[in-house]
């Protein structure tokens, strides 16, 4: 989270107003899900090297990014490529299960391809935007865009406690380390559940701290965004 946050801050396009990047967000959105599976894969090339030119990184930093929900994306297509039916001639390639058929279809293998890179072509397009779209300036477009006050001050908030919560689960782990507690299975899974407990106490107590801190600076409710 605090990688993403820094380059956020060194993309060329940072003092581009956020509106700009949001309409050139929704352009690449619409291509994404309008255009055919070529032009998708066409378009996130594009992003691809759009992104890598503006934050100063290597297409392999971004491979690796995009490989995280790549995981979770390959499922969901594999479940849309296999299909279970009775009549072993609507398979191109099935293997008996019981009285059925698992196998995989033509209009399955289509609409798999179809989801497949228009998936990574909206991904890339969503990396996009967190990459070059810093929090300040996301407030900015919420307000300008006349968001509810309460949701805006609850993005606010949830974003703050992110970086609280890593702060606290660094510095937890950092002494665990230095006293061994990760020198074997048996002590790693000890000093995890450690941290977890005491995780959730510190957070606790960082957040009784802000609102002793709120309340002498005579807090009535709304935070000045």
């Amino acid at each position: 989270m605090t990688g993403l946050d820094r380059l956020s801050y060194q993309s060329r396009w940072f003092h581009l107003p956020p509106e700009r990047k949001f309409l050139f967000w929704l352009l690449l959105m619409i291509l994404a899900f309008s255009l055919p599976p070529l032009g998708q894969a066409i378009l996130m090339c594009f992003t691809a090297a759009l992104t890598c030119w503006l934050l100063r990184i290597s297409l392999w930093r971004w491979c690796r990014w995009m490989a995280l929900p790549l995981g979770f994306l390959l499922v969901g297509v594999v479940t849309i490529v296999f299909s279970v039916s009775r009549d072993q001639h609507a398979l191109l390639v099935s293997v008996p299960i019981g009285s059925f058929r698992l196998g995989i279809t033509s209009v399955g293998l289509a609409t798999a391809n179809d989801t497949f890179w228009r998936s990574l072509a909206a991904l890339s397009a969503t990396f996009w935007l967190v990459l070059n779209l810093p929090f300040p300036q996301l407030i900015i477009l919420l307000k300008r865009a006349r968001a509810p006050r309460l949701i805006t001050e609850q993005i606010l908030l949830t974003w703050r406690f992110i970086f609280i919560l890593l702060d606290e689960a660094m510095a937890i782990h950092r002494a665990q380390t230095l006293r061994f507690g990760y020198r074997n299975v048996r002590l790693g899974y000890r000093s995890l559940s450690m941290l977890v407990g005491l995780l959730f106490t510190r957070v606790l107590i960082r957040y009784q701290q802000m609102s002793t801190t709120l309340d002498i600076k005579l807090y009535q409710g709304d935070f000045h965004l």
